[in-house]
């Protein structure tokens, strides 16, 4: 092999000359032809065959036209199979079990080695292959590494959008500074900021590497966090009369560059029953890992009783994606109307913990690719009229994955749970609310009362494109009243469009929700549409 290449410099030496040169190699058996611009990169180019399995690559002729050199040559066959020995460092540094096998595939072993090397943080490692022998009609080749220098991630440089929440950049230098410079880490930090509820990245990470160090360079961009999203709402309520409600849920986020969140939220459903809600909250406190939320709850149904909640909570970020915390519940009733006999006056006082994992995702359309939430509070009760106290414990459980199927299939399953348990008969204007749009669909906003319920939920979508997609959903739920005496089984079933337009996500959906065992009735479906726009 040294003999060859050392012909082959000299003929290339030989025809050289002081003007501008092009070198031709060309392949004799398929015509193949590359052009290179010296000789070296000629050499290099055939010094590659060598080691890529053509081990028997042979020089046939060498012609000079003008300005350029034609280099004919014949690579052989090409030896995929082959007696591989190992060097010693190379068993020593991945602890392989012998020195010496047989493989069919040397070129995906090459691979593997490399790519074992890299998740080191060797970027630069070269595996080389040297032809010893033929044994038995395979070639035998020894297989060895080198590795550079080992490479760590040394600094991570912000550029474009840097009004970023301080503790959110020592987090995140916390977690990948001074790490191993591999594909894994980058590919984190990369899905990590794209599925960001408030920023991402214009481009995947870049690095720059100089001769003793390595920086990330990461290309921030702020996102149309503020949202705008209006529900109207067509069905019967109890009577069967004919009713239009609707739904206003405005969010302003990151608008002071703090990751910070004001949610404002209206409801108005067919019985005549309205919420208020009213949340604020701050994820970095005092540039620290702790956060803030303060939420204030009315509801008021029609003129017969009206519920006030006051919940602060403060949490710890766990991770990016985590929150453990713990609030608090103060929270009222009282009877609007003296002929309701069903309510009473009472007032609540507790303490909870609360968990929540949320993971953004790189699909336009969706909001996100996981979340769960889990709730546990301990509430004091006390009743007005006769100012007795009882110890109650509630519970609430969500959470939602959508799982890419194939393509544009997808599937978002959900879940949702909640019980308020108590040794007490519970007054109905303190039971659990639910049913509607993002709810049990299929059911009159907050129409269905119960001191337990859970409900779970599957939908198809199919993606037209990254504009829109089409949806069929079914859901089976359960609940208790046990002031009723009832525990009725549910399901629900409805189809829906999504679309972008230029004001925001338009969302169309019909759904009829029923009691198993009840006849369908064509006059309850519901027709929902809606439009998140975001700003």
């Amino acid at each position: 092999m040294y003999r060859f290449l050392f012909i082959l410099a000299f003929l290339i030496s030989f025809f050289s000359s002081a003007q501008k040169k092009e070198y031709w190699l060309i392949d004799k058996e398929t015509n193949a032809k590359k052009i290179v611009s010296d000789s070296a990169k000629a050499v290099k180019f055939l010094d590659s065959l060598t080691e890529n399995s053509y081990f028997f690559t042979q020089l046939k002729e060498v012609k000079k036209i003008e300005n350029r050199t034609e280099i004919y040559y014949d690579k052989g066959p090409n030896f995929n199979k082959a007696h591989v020995k190992f060097s010693d460092s190379l068993v020593s540094e991945l602890k392989l079990p012998k020195n010496e096998i047989f493989t069919k595939n040397l070129d995906s072993l090459r691979k593997n080695i490399n790519q074992k090397y890299r998740d080191k943080g060797f970027a630069f490692n070269r595996v080389k292959t040297k032809f010893q022998k033929m044994e038995n009609g395979f070639p035998t080749v020894k297989i060895s590494v080198i590795t550079a220098s080992q490479r760590k991630i040394d600094a991570i440089v912000y550029k474009g959008y840097t009004r970023l929440p301080k503790q959110f950049v020592k987090n995140l230098n916390k977690e990948y500074l001074h790490t191993t410079y591999d594909d894994k880490n980058l590919v984190s930090m990369n899905q990590a900021l794209q599925n960001h509820q408030f920023i991402t990245l214009e481009k995947p990470p870049q690095t720059l590497f100089t001769r003793d160090s390595t920086q990330v360079f990461l290309f921030m961009q702020k996102k149309k966090t503020n949202t705008f999203d209006g529900i109207i709402g067509f069905g019967n309520d109890k009577t069967e009369k004919f009713t239009v409600n609707g739904t206003l849920n405005v969010q302003l986020k990151n608008m002071f560059n703090g990751f910070e969140s004001i949610g404002i939220y209206w409801q108005r459903n067919p019985d005549k029953g309205q919420t208020f809600d009213l949340q604020t909250d701050i994820p970095y406190t005092f540039g620290s890992n702790v956060g803030l939320n303060v939420n204030v709850n009315i509801f008021r149904q029609d003129s017969t009783f009206a519920n006030v909640k006051f919940l602060p909570a403060v949490y710890y970020h766990l991770s990016p994606k985590q929150k453990l915390g713990i609030k608090g519940t103060l929270e009222s009733s009282a009877i609007l109307d003296s002929l309701y006999t069903s309510g009473r006056d009472y007032s609540k006082k507790g303490i909870g913990l609360w968990y929540q994992f949320q993971e953004g995702t790189d699909i336009p359309l969706f909001i996100n690719k996981s979340n769960i939430r889990i709730e546990a509070d301990f509430l004091k009760t006390t009743y007005d009229a006769t100012q007795e106290k009882f110890d109650q414990i509630r519970y609430f459980l969500f959470a939602e994955h959508n799982f890419n199927l194939s393509g544009n299939h997808f599937l978002n399953v959900k879940a949702e749970s909640a019980l308020l348990s108590a040794k007490n008969e519970l007054s109905t204007n303190e039971l659990f609310r639910f049913g509607g749009w993002n709810s049990m669909r299929g059911f009159n906003e907050q129409s269905l009362i119960s001191n337990f319920y859970a409900f779970a939920g599957a939908e198809y979508r199919y993606l037209v494109n990254d504009q829109a997609f089409f949806d069929l959903f079914a859901q089976y739920g359960q609940m208790s009243n046990k002031s009723l005496g009832i525990s009725p089984k549910l399901y629900s079933l409805g189809l829906g469009f999504n679309f972008f337009l230029p004001i925001g996500l338009m969302s169309f959906q019909i759904s009829n929700g029923n009691q198993f065992g009840n006849p369908f009735k064509f006059n309850e479906i519901k027709i929902h549409w809606g439009i998140l726009s975001r700003f």
